[in-house]
């Protein structure tokens, strides 16, 4: 399988125009599929103490529920930048270095905070 985001891309494209699933991929209907999923994916972690939170990679189960989660995110991720003619790798390039600006790493090395407050 072409594991490119390119490939991974046209896969999905593939599976969903077979199905003649474009008539429920509207931008507003693809954003709400990646809350949802991220949001299913969160449930896995929620109210789990760090450690607790670790210990489920250590299950195989639980590790593979988490996997088919951040797939399903991705399902989504690639299915808006296909319809909408996105270059995810762009603009992930792009946003990178606009953090880059933001978190110099004389700055942000070793703290979470947010750039305004750097």
């Amino acid at each position: 399988m072409d594991s490119t985001i390119q490939g991974l891309s046209k896969k999905v494209q593939e599976f969903c125009e077979a199905r003649d699933w474009d008539q429920y991929h509207g931008p507003k209907d693809l954003a709400i599929g990646v809350i949802t999923e991220a949001s299913e994916l969160l449930e896995h972690f929620r109210f789990l103490s760090e450690e607790q939170a670790l210990d489920l990679f250590k299950d195989k189960k639980s590790k593979e529920d988490i996997e088919d989660e951040l797939a399903d995110v991705l399902f989504f991720l690639l299915r808006f930048s296909q319809r909408f003619d996105v270059d995810l790798a762009q603009a992930l390039q792009r946003k990178m270095e606009k953090s880059n600006q933001k978190y110099p790493v004389e700055k942000s090395k070793g703290s979470n905070r947010k750039y305004t407050k750097l």
